[in-house]
């Protein structure tokens, strides 16, 4: 079984982000690391591999700059190999644009099942992985919180506000995993070694044969027209007991629409 693992490197959420004044723009000139959300989806693809008695999970990341911290630490849990597609020509590419530059790096790999998270923890438009599969032509199922191969198809549960509904899907097919989907091994002291000879094969948008108006500035159909600081979180109401406090408690529930 052939699975590729859509994994996004961002910049440490440790350190502060800085946003770009000309284009409010995240800033991705430092180290980036492998996102948290998408080691649920490696995670996956390594026991999903395992259950099937043998095959390989393969990487696709798209970073500037040749990055290759966060693609390193995925190949240290136990990945194969990785494709990372980096080109100066990408900066500022939008949900739309980065699911053509993956599909593109995908589409030859011949994979019988993409992974991915629901959403990235930089970005958070959870559009991308249903873009790429519609541009993959494939069945998508999102928000998977347990996912089992059986019968050469896929039978996932997918968590809902009510619970959980039970899907089955023919592959290949594409499919995002939520936190908590399993639990992410730590990589070993092993994992970390031989993840330095692991094959990355880096890719330009012209190898994958894609031209400049696919992604980046040029491409992009999103822009972001201003930006704000969040609300700050205003002090709480304090309720001294007379024998009444029970009424406010009533009251502040019924306004925030509990009761």
């Amino acid at each position: 079984m052939k699975v590729a693992v859509c994994v996004k490197q961002i910049p440490d959420p440790a350190t502060p982000g800085r946003l770009d004044p000309a284009t409010n723009t995240l800033v991705r000139d430092g180290k980036l690391i492998l996102d948290d959300s998408d080691a649920y989806g490696v995670e996956m693809a390594l026991q999903l591999v395992d259950a099937a008695g043998g095959g390989e999970v393969i990487l696709v990341s798209m970073a500037p700059r040749g990055e290759l911290g966060g693609l390193r630490t995925a190949l240290a849990m136990g990945a194969d190999r990785a494709v990372l597609v980096s080109d100066d020509a990408l900066a500022g590419s939008d949900a739309l644009g980065t699911a053509k530059v993956l599909a593109a790096a995908i589409r030859p790999l011949g994979a019988d099942l993409v992974l991915a998270a629901t959403e990235s923890t930089d970005g958070y438009t959870g559009t991308t992985p249903v873009q790429l599969a519609e541009l993959l032509g494939l069945p998508s199922v999102t928000f998977a919180r347990r996912v089992e191969l059986a019968g050469g198809e896929l039978r996932v549960q997918r968590q809902t506000e009510a619970g959980y509904d039970e899907v089955t899907c023919p592959l290949p097919a594409l499919v995002t995993v939520t936190a908590g989907v399993v639990e992410p091994r730590y990589p070993s002291f092993k994992g970390i070694m031989g993840a330095k000879n692991k094959p990355v094969d880096v890719r330009t948008m012209a190898d994958l044969g894609l031209d400049a108006g696919t992604a980046g500035w040029a491409g992009a159909r999103q822009a972001i027209v201003d930006v704000a600081p969040s609300e700050q979180r205003r002090a709480g109401a304090v309720v001294e007991d007379q024998g009444d406090a029970h009424q406010a408690i009533i009251r502040f529930l019924e306004q925030v629409k509990v009761l």
